[in-house]
Order: structure tokens, then sequence, then C-alpha cells
């Protein structure tokens, strides 16, 4: 590579190539998210009109649909903690093997992270010239200026999101880079300034964006930038600051907005619909889509398919199977995570067997009390989750993201499995090569039940230690608050009538911190698995706690993964807490000498310090 950073590699001009985007189902070729494309246009003779303005906002979600970008959602998210293995074509992707082996090095392309700070400059380019469009287009009012910037704004937070959860201390500028002759060689900044910075962005952004797109533009809702959405982002990122109030206050916004939602639009998709469906979510607006007397988990469907569920905040959506539509196919998960009943590069831990024989589970447990499977609670059986994760029969390919549809029968109790399971997969051309363009799930980003569950951990986190009665006192209303959004999460998905359900999860059983804690960590497990949620989560833990332990015991029950190296490599007090990130890409580091001097020091020598 020539002498250029990735920064540098931001031209003086802007490319506006693959900015026809991202949603299914759109006819009108005037559409914002149906834009032709176009190649290298000057600056200075683009930046006209608000379509102009429009053109290159499209873009910046299109580039995050970029396969580049997508990968390293599930990459990032999912590769190196412990619901995935290698799956049995692993052996097309050598860089991926490593990263599941833990075997990183920064040679490895996975570190690379040119698509996040690709989406980053359009973003800051927009900021930069659209203030001049709207001072000479008298169609481009101020509010709707207001609204694009904080659009961007808040796409160009979410990167920054991604990269300082993945890398630590990343290089942080919200300025375009727009000509050559700019200073590129910056200086990484810590995780916790860039942190601040982006909420203290989110929190003005949030009074000029969006809060409702016009019901005609079906998917703009979810498939665009909104308050809720930035509600979301900033109800996380208060999560990892550590300020558990403001994370219950953003909660609390995005849940009372999606109530709004339903009573404006009573007909949305996945619409919570009967006194027994309220029920069954403790209230809360979770999707319920298709729940009826004897058929379960098809939410699945309306969450991952429709593009436009009451439950997703924000998600990339992909065109469907016609292929004469615009916007991307989905080229991320299929090659990951497979198609129909394949394997993909990645398949299900043993971590995940929902499969023992149905003998052992009715007669104990199958071994689960010991903490190790994922399902380890009162449903383990019952659950949808089981088939709408993995395939069932061979445990260990994914079905998430690679099924249009997923129906699972009733189940006759909580230890028995369901009667009948369905699923509609996605087709491929050949054995060997995966057609990604029939893949056209949604990549969800932020949904409800990730919400309740962020909620719920940042209860936890309020609660005392100790038994007096003064602490039980204190501790029992956040108690019941965590259970109850727990338990609203768990219960959608169990494949029993509501009237089964009194028992789905025992509040007795969790009765301290630490019991609640690891409720709603493996609660979150279940739910969003395979969502590139995972690995943040145990990242996030173990910045809270000061030690990798809980980590290093997720890792080490990892299929294929060596305990003993797992306990060196991220229990070893000299490098540990930085092992939880990823190096600078040795690319990078070449051309940048203070990304150089402040490389992950467990990484300095290039690959993992630890003698395997």
């Amino acid at each position: 590579m020539n002498k250029t950073s990735m920064i540098k590699r931001l031209t003086s001009k802007i490319t506006v190539i693959g900015y026809c985007l991202l949603v299914i189902g759109i006819s009108s070729c005037s559409d914002f998210l149906e834009i032709p494309s176009r190649s290298e246009i000057i600056l200075e003779e683009f930046w006209n009109e608000k379509n102009d303005v429009d053109n290159v906002v499209a873009g910046c979600y299109s580039r995050m649909q970029g396969e580049d970008v997508l990968q390293r959602f599930i990459v990032w998210g999912e590769c190196r903690a412990d619901n995935v293995k290698a799956g049995n074509r692993i052996d097309k992707d050598a860089n991926l093997d490593n990263v599941l082996k833990e075997n990183i090095t920064t040679k490895n392309p996975y570190t690379g992270w040119d698509g996040f700070y690709s989406v980053i400059n359009r973003c800051n380019t927009v900021i930069k010239y659209a203030p001049g469009v709207a001072a000479v287009d008298p169609g481009y009012t101020e509010s709707e200026l207001k609204a694009t910037i904080a659009e961007v704004s808040a796409i160009r937070d979410l990167m920054y999101f991604y990269l300082i959860r993945t890398f630590r201390d990343v290089p942080y500028y919200t300025y375009a880079f727009t000509d050559d002759d700019q200073p590129m060689d910056l200086v990484p900044t810590p995780f916790e300034a860039v942190l601040d910075s982006l909420i203290t962005d989110l929190e003005v952004q949030q009074n000029n964006a969006m809060k409702r797109y016009a019901i005609t533009d079906t998917y703009y809702q979810t498939g665009r930038i909104t308050k809720c959405a930035i509600w979301a982002m900033l109800c996380e990122m208060y999560l990892w600051k550590g300020d558990y109030d403001n994370c219950i206050k953003y909660a609390d916004l995005v849940i009372n907005d999606k109530k709004e939602l339903l009573k404006e639009r009573p007909n949305i998709s996945g619409s919570i619909s009967g006194s027994s469906n309220d029920s069954r979510t403790n209230g809360f607006p979770l999707s319920t889509g298709g729940l009826s007397g004897s058929s379960y988990g098809s939410f699945y469907g309306d969450i991952f398919t429709s593009g436009k569920s009451v439950e997703t905040i924000f998600e990339l959506l992909f065109s469907p199977l016609n292929k004469s539509l615009a916007g991307r196919k989905g080229s991320g998960w299929p090659g990951n995570y497979g198609a129909g009943r394949l394997y993909g590069y990645a398949s299900s831990s043993a971590m995940n067997d929902a499969f023992l024989d149905a003998s052992s589970v009715v007669s104990g447990d199958g071994g689960r009390t010991s903490g190790r499977y994922v399902y380890a609670n009162e449903n383990y059986y019952a659950d949808s989750r089981l088939y709408i994760n993995c395939h069932q029969g061979t445990g260990d390919a994914i079905r998430k993201f690679v099924t249009q549809s997923v129906s699972v029968g009733q189940a006759s109790n909580h230890t028995s499995k369901p009667s009948v399971i369905y699923g509609t997969y996605y087709t491929h051309s050949v054995v060997d090569k995966v057609d990604y363009y029939e893949n056209s799930s949604s990549w969800v980003i932020y949904r409800m039940a990730d919400i309740l569950l962020l909620k719920a951990e940042a209860l936890c986190q309020k609660l005392q230690e100790g038994s007096t009665q003064e602490i039980v006192a204190y501790n029992t209303p956040y108690l019941d608050q965590a259970f109850t959004l727990v338990n609203a999460v768990n219960k959608r998905a169990v494949a029993q009538p509501i009237s089964s359900l009194t028992d789905t999860l025992q509040r007795s059983k969790y009765n301290t911190k630490s019991e609640m804690e690891e409720l709603v960590l493996k609660e979150r497990q279940r739910e969003l698995m395979f969502e590139g949620k995972r690995w943040y989560d145990l990242v996030r833990r173990s910045m809270r706690d000061g030690n990798t332990d809980v980590l290093c015991e997720a890792m080490a029950n990892r299929e294929s993964t060596n305990a003993s190296y797992v306990n060196n490599f991220f229990g070893n007090s000299g490098t540990g807490m930085w092992a939880i990130f990823w190096p600078y890409n040795d690319e990078e580091t070449k051309v940048s000498a203070n990304l150089a001097a402040h490389q992950n020091p467990a990484f300095s020598s290039g690959e993992t310090n630890i003698q395997k």
C-alpha cells in the first residue's frame, strides 16, 4: 500500500458510488432510498440543492451496508465470543479461522476499520456542505437542515461507538477530509473522551432529529435515524459510561415512544393485539406477530424480514429476492452464517447445544444445571429461540439471518420439544458458493428486546450487596423491575399458551445482585444471539468488573477453545484488560507513527503475546 492511512484514502473528490440504497418495496425513482448511482462528482460542482444533500445522506447508509462494514458487525461482535465456533466452510476464510482461534495478528484484515471511517467521513462531509446548500436552495428549510445534521451526526456517532468498543482508543475527528494536503497522522483519543463526546453530541442532536416519518414512507421509521434511535444509542452509551440513571431514562423514552407509535399506527407490523399478548409481554411493545394457539416463534420473521416491525428501532434494510429492486443485498451473513441448511464459515458453539436427547432432559436437565449451556433455565426446551437461532437436528448450524421465517409448534410442557418446527430458508445457487443476492434479512442494530435488557442491566447495577433488612428493602423494587423486563422478553419466546406461562421464570430464584445480573446476561445471550452483541456484552462486563473473570469463563466453555490458553491470555494481569480489545491494523501503524506508538500492548509484537 502507498504511504496512505485509513483517513488519507479519503480523497478530495467524493465518490457517490452505490448511493442507491437500502430499502425493499420502493417503486418511485425519486424516493430518498432509491437514488441513482453517480461517480467522481467534484465537490464544488455537486452541492447545489437539497437533492444533492439527500444523495450523500443516502450514501452514508449505503456505505454501512458495505460487506466490509457488515461483516465486521458480525466478526467484531460475535466471533471472539462464546456463541460461535468454526463452521465446516471455515477453510474458505483463513483470517476468520484465526479470529475464532484467538490467533489474531495485526496483519489480519478483520482488524481493518476503513469502512467505518469511510462512513464517518461521508457524514462529516454532509455536515460541512449542507449549510451552504440551505443558503442557496430556498426549498431546503432550516428545520430540514437541522434534521439532516442530526441524522448524519448520529450515524457518525454510531460508527465511533463500534470503533471504541472494538479498539478502545481510536482517532476521533468531526471535520471532513476533502483535501489531500490535510494532516492525517492523528493521535488516538482515549475511550472515555470519545464516549463523552458521542453522548454530548447526541444529547444536542436528539432535539433536531425526526420523530416520525410519514406513514407512506413505509420503511423510513426503522431504516433511518429517528429520535428513538438516538435515545437507544444514548441508553447503551450511558450504560457503558456507568451512568445508570440516564441509561434507564433513555430506555424509558424508547419504550414510551414505541407505545405512542402503536397508538398512532395500530396496524404496524407485529403489533400487540389482545389482552393475552399484552400479558405475555408484560405490556411492553414487543412484537408478537403471528402468535396463535399452536404456532410460536413467528415474531422472528416480523423482526428480521418485514422491515417495519413495531419492535425494531433501527436496522439496515436489504432488497428481497427480486433483484430488479434497488438497494444492496445482504452480503455479510450468508458467508459467515451459511444459507439454507448449509453451514457457514461460523457455526453455533457447544454453549448452544439445544438438541440433547429428550429423555435426558425430562429425567434430569441434561447437565444444564452446571450453567454451561445458554438455555439453562426453567423453559429450556419450550423456548422457541432454540429453533430460531439454530437448525433442529444439527444444532451447530446457524438458522438466524439465513432463514426467511420460522414457526415453532406448541410444546406439551416446559421440558418437552415443540411438536412441529417449520423454517423457510433462503435458497442458494450452488453448494459451495452462496448467492448473496438471495438473502434480504435485515441487520437489526437496535430493537425493543435489546433496550429492555439494557435497562434491566442498569437496574442490576443499582443493587447493593448484602442481606440486611435495609438492603433487602432497598433492593426489592429494583429486582422486581429487572425481573419484569427479563421475563417479558423470555415469555414472548416460550412455545406455550399464556395460561401455561405462570412459572416461565421464577422471581424467587433471583434475590441477589449476582443472581439477577447473571440472569440478565444469559437472557441477552439467548435473545440477541448472532446479532453482533455478545462480545460487547462481555467487554462491558469486564470493564465494569475490572477483571476478565466472566469473559474467561464464557470463552473457556466454547468448543474448540483451549481453556488454559484463554485464561492465560485474558486473565494475564499485564495484558488481560487490553486483550479484550483488537489491535490496530499493521498497514495503519506503518504510515501513522501515532498509531504505532499507541498499539494495543497485548498485541505489541504484532500478534497475541501469550504462548499457546
